[in-house]
């Protein structure tokens, strides 16, 4: 199913020019336009799932395994320091297209690319709330 509204469907069909690194019959990695380093690409189904919580899971599987290759191939050209693998679910969470993806960036020493959180702590309470719930 593609979406004739959403932009992403659109790139990742072809039907509106990108910057492609790879395509198959599931999904186009492209430049992102606003990237966060240089180097920071977009993983898109060719199929439109709104996040995670959409995709099937032979789409989910293949595309942590897409994520490997083409961050490892990033890595050899860029001669990166590191990588992030970000993958956003909500607005609360910093989705702002509503059609699945992820993104790949590349990292460097003192980019100063804010991905970053101050840890909190693990509570007696909040545990045993989230391992009852999956006992259940």
């Amino acid at each position: 199913m593609k979406d004739q509204n959403c932009i992403f469907c659109k790139i990742a069909n072809g039907d509106i020019p990108s910057a492609t690194l790879y395509e198959d019959d599931d999904f186009r990695v492209i430049l992102d336009l606003g990237p966060a380093a240089k180097g920071h690409a977009l993983i898109l189904p060719k199929e439109h799932f709104a996040d995670l919580y959409e995709l099937p899971d032979e789409i989910a599987a293949k595309a942590l395994v897409l994520a490997k290759k083409i961050a490892s191939k990033l890595t050899e050209i860029l001669k990166c320091d590191g990588f992030n693998v970000v993958q956003n679910n909500g607005v609360c969470a910093g989705q702002t297209v509503f059609h699945f993806h992820i993104h790949l960036i590349p990292r460097y020493e003192n980019d100063h690319v804010g991905l970053g959180w101050t840890p909190g702590k693990l509570t007696e309470e909040d545990k045993a709330e989230i391992l009852v719930g999956f006992s259940e």
